[in-house]
């Protein structure tokens, strides 16, 4: 062990510790809690691509080094996938690039793209490796906050063109959002991609809950506006899609010049995944439409059903403070409720055991929450962040 009394860690990453989803899954394993703060499923995808996997397995396809870029198949599929569902045409070989989920997908770009020095606006409260992949990159992250409004978070236009510097790189745009679950408009987006355009940013968006927008909510891509497609790098998963989050496999979309520089940055971070499972990917990527309707309806179910229990629950603060309510989101987020509704759950667990009959939950009945907190030292929003089953957490 060095003498020295320099730190061991790097700096730039001094301020974050221990991701929040561990603590949350080590808290739950800890009290016995129903574990809400991770985001995987706890059932698998579709056996048709849980067998394309054991396929692949079998016939030796995938077991040793796929291509860097990922294998064609899949670059196709996804190419495919893009033109189908949104009119977005991507030439496989130099506009796709598959990668170790999203969260690799995130890294690899804000290490390419970014400088020391350089701003990236970013919506919050975000994921927590935003902070994390910008810091390693060296740049300055300027957080635009969504606030509530009329049942929903929503992005202050005015405050993100405020925040717009001549030091600013790029947008860091996550629609529909985590954690809130809110979907930008089509009007929203129209003022992000004539902000981009007039600044001349590179915009990073992470849409890896595309399949999951519910009510009349629409996810628009970004890169489908004018003036956008060429600065844009468009970022996808399969885990949130397809329920396989042990799988790692995402994606990203974009120019060839754009899709070279991330390139660059990933494959000195896994060089390549997830070889088998790249097989699998591409043939669920060609699931009938059905599939993802199913899928979208089953998890606006389970987010009902929550949302409704929490109401319901004497800890959810309906008897206390009748006048809170719970905001249930219209994209792949989580209900929201407030923070101080963690002082309701401490009192109920110092009964000692159950309070039967009376709703009251307990240390084995709370669910682990991940707190929807904005890092770097400015004031948290006042709400708590519980996940339904498979949604959201780690890409």
């Amino acid at each position: 062990m060095t003498s020295s009394a320099r730190p061991l860690l790097n700096r730039r990453l001094a301020e974050f510790g221990t991701t929040i989803f561990a603590e949350m899954s080590a808290l739950a394993l800890q009290t016995g809690s129903i574990n809400l703060g991770q985001g995987f499923p706890d059932t698998d995808g579709p056996e048709e691509v849980r067998e394309a996997a054991v396929r692949a397995l079998r016939d030796g396809r995938g077991n040793q080094y796929p291509p860097g870029p990922g294998i064609p198949e899949l670059r196709t599929a996804i190419a495919a996938h893009q033109e189908r569902r949104y009119g977005l045409s991507y030439e496989p070989d130099t506009e796709v690039l598959v990668t170790a989920g999203a969260t690799e997908a995130i890294a690899a770009t804000l290490l390419a793209l970014v400088e020391p020095g350089d701003e990236v606006v970013a919506l919050e409260p975000y994921y927590d490796s935003y902070a994390a992949c910008i810091a390693m990159a060296g740049g300055t992250r300027v957080p635009v906050t969504l606030r509530p409004h009329e049942g929903s978070f929503r992005l202050d236009l005015d405050e993100l063109r405020a925040a717009v510097t001549d030091r600013t790189r790029l947008l860091l745009i996550n629609t529909p959002h985590n954690p809130t679950g809110t979907v930008l408009t089509r009007e929203e987006l129209t003022t992000i991609a004539e902000l981009a355009v007039e600044r001349d940013l590179l915009v990073v968006t992470d849409e890896v809950y595309e399949h999951l927008v519910f009510g009349e909510a629409e996810h628009v891509p970004l890169a489908t506006f004018p003036g956008m497609r060429e600065r844009t790098v468009s970022i996808g998963s399969a885990g949130k899609t397809f329920s396989f989050t042990g799988w790692k496999v995402g994606w990203v979309t974009a120019a060839p010049a754009l899709v070279s520089a991330v390139r660059s940055a990933k494959q000195y971070l896994t060089y390549v995944a997830s070889g088998p499972f790249q097989y699998a990917v591409a043939e669920a990527l060609a699931l009938p439409d059905s599939y993802f309707s199913a899928f979208r309806d089953d998890m606006l179910a389970k987010r009902d059903l929550l949302a409704t229990g929490l109401a319901e629950a004497r800890a959810g603060g309906r008897r206390r403070h009748p006048e809170r309510r719970l905001l249930r989101p219209p994209g792949g987020g989580r209900p929201l409720r407030p923070l101080r509704v963690l002082q309701a759950d401490k009192r109920a667990r110092r009964g000692g055991g159950p309070a039967q009959g009376t709703g009251r939950l307990t240390a084995t009945d709370v669910p682990a929450y991940v707190p929807a907190t904005r890092p770097g030292g400015s004031e948290p929003p006042r709400t708590l962040t519980p996940l339904p089953p498979g949604r959201p957490g780690h890409r």
